[in-house]
């Protein structure tokens, strides 16, 4: 376990969200991506709540933005150093903007994500 501060762990998910091909970027709408200490489950590193990109219709406007929230400490308690906590980051930040665009887990997981 290593010990990253909110303001640190903040700073590595903005780098990582700046990972993202600025093509893939563009497309992303209505989407707000926050970091939170604990999970509202053991185990989860990160959580996409809303309606995928593919899944948008005409129906579509006037609604709350999409939420990706990646926790900080159940990332920290995984990794043994700083470098582990920058993978493990853009790891799971690709995995929720992969939801986003629709992509399933175990689509994203075949991919490495």
């Amino acid at each position: 376990m290593i010990e990253v501060s909110r303001e640190k762990f903040e700073e590595l998910v903005a780098e990582a969200l700046d990972t993202i091909p600025t093509n893939l970027t563009s497309a992303m709408s209505n989407i707000v991506v926050t970091v939170v200490d604990d999970p509202p489950e053991p185990h989860l590193l990160g959580l996409y709540t809303g309606v995928p990109l593919t899944e948008r219709g005409d129906w579509y406007s006037a609604v709350l933005p999409d939420r990706i929230e990646i926790y900080r400490n159940p990332i920290c308690q995984i990794c043994d150093t700083e470098e582990d906590v920058v993978k493990e980051v853009r790891i799971t930040v690709v995995h929720e903007v992969g939801h986003h665009f629709g992509i399933d887990d175990a689509r994203l997981h075949e991919l490495g994500w």
